[in-house]
């Protein structure tokens, strides 16, 4: 049998897996949730724009360009480093491991609605919401709490999303605007997860 073959044969035992499904699910509807309270948290309560720091921000206008370039460049540098992290260093092999094994069998249209959504949710609720009221440093404490696994083995990720709290905040704050910290969030998740889930968790069932 032939590479592609054994790959394409791969990936649909993925799709089909129960265990990627059912979290995929739980996952998108988590994700929406937050969202949901985001959006009433921020315009219904606190009586501000949801995607912006501010409405002078909302009125100037989104630059699509400039903050997505910025977003997806973040993204792919976080990847790079994190990638440095995880091939050089036994707490970013073991972390890698323990992610994978939490993960189970996720297909890549999985791994790439998993991103989409977290990105989206969590930058709504933590950066759209929560900052303006508590400010950039405890919205990142916060960010990284949200991150603790069970054991020491996953404290690298822990600390990885208290840092990465901060980057997507100070891009929400200096572009004034979600675009960027969300599509930095998705890029990151949507190129590492397929990355974990096919290098580092265990083959699936023929």
């Amino acid at each position: 049998m032939t590479t592609p073959q054994k790959a394409l044969q791969r990936d649909e035992r993925l799709e089909s897996h129960p265990s990627g499904n059912r979290l995929t699910r739980i996952a998108v509807i988590f994700y929406a949730a937050m969202t949901g309270v985001a959006v009433i948290w921020r315009v219904g309560l606190q009586g501000g724009p949801m995607f912006f720091t501010s409405v002078v921000e909302r009125t100037a206008g989104l630059p699509w360009l400039r903050d997505g370039g910025i977003g997806i460049a973040a993204g792919l540098l976080v990847v790079w480093l994190s990638h440095l992290f995880t091939r050089r260093t036994d707490w970013g092999q073991n972390l890698a491991r323990q992610l994978a094994a939490a993960l189970g069998y996720l297909s890549l249209p999985q791994c790439l609605l998993l991103a989409v959504a977290s990105g989206i949710g969590e930058e709504f609720f933590i950066r759209g919401a929560l900052q303006p009221v508590v400010g950039l440093a405890w919205a990142s404490v916060l960010f990284g709490l949200m991150h603790i696994g069970p054991g020491r083995a996953w404290l690298p990720w822990t600390g990885f999303a208290l840092i990465m709290g901060v980057v997507f905040g100070a891009l929400f704050v200096l572009t004034g605007n979600l675009l960027a910290p969300v599509l930095a969030h998705a890029v990151i998740n949507g190129v590492n997860l397929p990355l974990l889930v096919r290098r580092y968790g265990a083959p699936s069932a023929s």
